[in-house]
């Protein structure tokens, strides 16, 4: 009896690494044609000798640097619901943290420092005129407080949108086992054949309303980008790194004389269900002498993928 369960156990081990093999192989091939049809809708900088990817337009006096959230594999499209209420009156800059969009993967550390370094040097060799409005988005929120406290003289005004404050990532745990279990996914070829599948796309973008305000070829784009970027060495660091990152911040804290907007999304009312969340986003606003809170209803943590009208409006107030 033992014989036979073992030998049914092995074949099951084989059956298993064989479907992963073929899975990976599925991956690898459909990750060559991908790539070879992923080019920059921006300029690309030599950035500590890595390419990185800054997308500009619009026109004004003021330019909008827009900091994207973890694991947002493509900035560019991920923002885009707010390009056409901006474009006309600021500039705008999107761009690619390493690892993200069609910028490398380097290995680099992601410790905040590195990372307000190297978007500094980004923006200064894409030719962007301080001072900014800063934009964070989720995670993107380290950076920009880190930003405008090693570089104040370069920022006017600070919008979050649903970022978290250094005081909520400080006591949230480091969860990098998620990114190894989508890498594992990704690469045994799991999440490209859920794709084929009608509603998956639309499960991966829940907090996203389903990406609906994106135009159909921008979705395909966020597909590539996931099936190219998702839970790379990149992503995983920086997820490594928040606490860390969070508690360099707080060592430096000290109010900002410029005013700071903090969106927080009611995730359909379901906002009061995270006591952490809740406490920490009302206390943001404290980072600023002119600090202010809005909730904002009938949205998700991407908030700008619900209510771009309400972000627009709260960037422009802080541009003029």
């Amino acid at each position: 009896m033992w014989k036979r369960i073992r030998k049914t156990a092995l074949y099951g081990i084989g059956l298993i690494l064989l479907l992963a093999l073929a899975g990976a192989v599925y991956q690898w091939n459909g990750e060559r044609q991908d790539r070879s049809k992923y080019q920059p809708v921006g300029n690309v900088y030599d950035v500590f000798n890595h390419r990185m990817h800054l997308y500009a337009e619009g026109e004004g006096n003021t330019t909008v640097v827009f900091a994207s959230g973890w694991g947002t594999v493509n900035p560019y499209s991920d923002f885009y619901p707010l390009y056409e209420g901006l474009r006309g009156h600021v500039k705008i800059a999107v761009y690619d943290r390493f690892g993200y969009g069609y910028s490398d993967t380097t290995g680099r550390k992601r410790d905040i420092d590195s990372i307000t370094d190297e978007l500094r040097e980004v923006l200064r060799q894409s030719g962007q005129q301080p001072p900014y409005v800063l934009v964070g988005h989720s995670l993107g929120s380290l950076e920009v407080i880190r930003y405008a406290q090693r570089f104040p003289d370069e920022v006017k005004g600070i919008v979050m949108v649903d970022g978290g404050s250094p005081e909520y990532y400080k006591e949230s745990p480091a969860l990098t086992i998620i990114p190894i279990f989508q890498r594992l996914a990704l690469k045994t070829g799991i999440i490209r054949t859920l794709y084929r599948f009608d509603g998956f796309a639309d499960n991966m973008n829940d907090q996203r309303n389903a990406l609906k305000l994106l135009p159909q070829e921008l979705q395909e784009l966020e597909r590539r980008s996931t099936l190219l970027q998702l839970a790379n060495r990149d992503m995983t660091d920086e997820i490594r790194q928040s606490r860390r990152n969070a508690d360099t911040i707080l060592k430096d804290k000290k109010a900002f004389d410029f005013p700071l907007t903090v969106l927080s999304a009611d995730y359909f009312g379901k906002f009061a269900n995270d006591k952490l969340w809740i406490d920490s986003q009302a206390a943001f606003p404290e980072w600023s002498s002119s600090g202010k809170q809005i909730i904002v209803p009938d949205s998700s943590h991407y908030l700008h993928q619900y209510k771009p009208d309400v972000v627009v409006e709260e960037i422009l107030k802080v541009a003029r």
